[in-house]
């Protein structure tokens, strides 16, 4: 009697319900909101997106960097021997066709098929644009005529650091025929950030044809020698690091027979970018530790466009 009493009993009470793990439904009766079984950490997984980066093509890779340095060091050195009138008027509309022409040629070579209607445009777009800019030439030569000279070279001075920090390393503001991708908003104020740049160093020139001179120019390097290198390195990196090396030497040649500790300022920061940065990349990789498992966040595998 007593055990059918207890074997009664026994069968009426209510049993543990199982804990499930469901996305929605609510807290499980009998179980924390925050409740886990031993099968959490079954499907964790560490470092699983952590790359392992080798230090020559880290090294390699910094060249693009090293590159563009260099071209906004020999623009500022441009910029320097034209406020020292070493450099005339005439060699800057020399120096301007030379670039103009080269970087088509280069285009021409680099670039996949362009066709003639796209290059007509191109050319006929780019004659408005410095017929403008030669009717635009005075306004800028009287631009900042009532701000003093200091103001000017440190605002400069701001603005290429701004431009320098701000810039697309890995492509062009100035896209290639046939790209889909749209430029950033950090690499436009670079871009317009070099300009400004290039306006304020023209209104300190002696003559409207100076101002013309070196705004084109400077327009020239900053819009389309990011577009030329980027064609080059496309193509072949072989001929790209042969550039970088030649116009790595340029610069450190000119910027000698400028100034000395400019030259060792220069060069050290050369090193820096080229040597010491991919050696603490590579370090830092070490310590690096990344958890990934069933509770983060989904993630499309796809791009949505409209």
């Amino acid at each position: 009697m007593i055990q059918m009493e207890a074997s009664i009993s026994g069968s009426s009470s209510p049993t543990h319900p199982k804990w499930r793990k469901v996305v929605y439904g609510g807290m499980q009766p009998g179980f924390g909101d925050n409740h886990t079984d031993e099968s959490f950490l079954e499907e964790m997984i560490m470092n699983a997106n952590v790359v392992k980066r080798d230090l020559l093509k880290v090294v390699l890779d910094a060249v693009s960097i090293s590159q563009y340095l260099c071209i906004v060091a020999l623009v500022v050195l441009v910029w320097t021997y034209t406020l020292t009138n070493t450099l005339t008027e005439k060699y800057l509309l020399l120096l301007n066709v030379s670039l103009l022409g080269s970087g088509f040629f280069i285009l021409l070579l680099t670039a996949d098929m362009i066709p003639f209607n796209l290059l007509l445009n191109y050319l006929l777009k780019n004659t408005f644009f410095i017929t403008a800019l030669y009717m635009l030439s005075p306004i800028y030569h009287t631009l900042t005529r009532s701000i003093s000279s200091n103001s000017i070279w440190a605002l400069t001075a701001s603005l290429l650091i701004l431009h320098l920090f701000l810039h697309n390393y890995s492509g062009s503001t100035v896209k290639a025929p046939g790209a889909l991708d749209n430029p950033t908003l950090t690499s436009n104020i670079s871009l317009n950030a070099s300009i400004v740049a290039s306006l304020l160093i023209s209104s300190r020139l002696p003559s409207r044809l100076h101002v013309f001179a070196i705004v084109l120019f400077s327009l020239q390097v900053f819009l389309f020698a990011p577009l030329v290198t980027y064609c080059v390195k496309k193509r072949s990196f072989k001929l790209h690091s042969c550039f970088s090396l030649q116009l790595l030497v340029l610069t450190l040649v000119f910027t000698y027979q400028l100034h000395k500790l400019l030259f060792i300022v220069l060069l050290g920061i050369f090193v820096f970018v080229n040597l010491v940065c991919p050696y603490w990349l590579i370090r830092i990789q070490e310590y690096k530790f990344e958890i990934n498992g069933p509770w983060d966040e989904a993630k499309l595998c796809f791009n949505i466009t409209e």
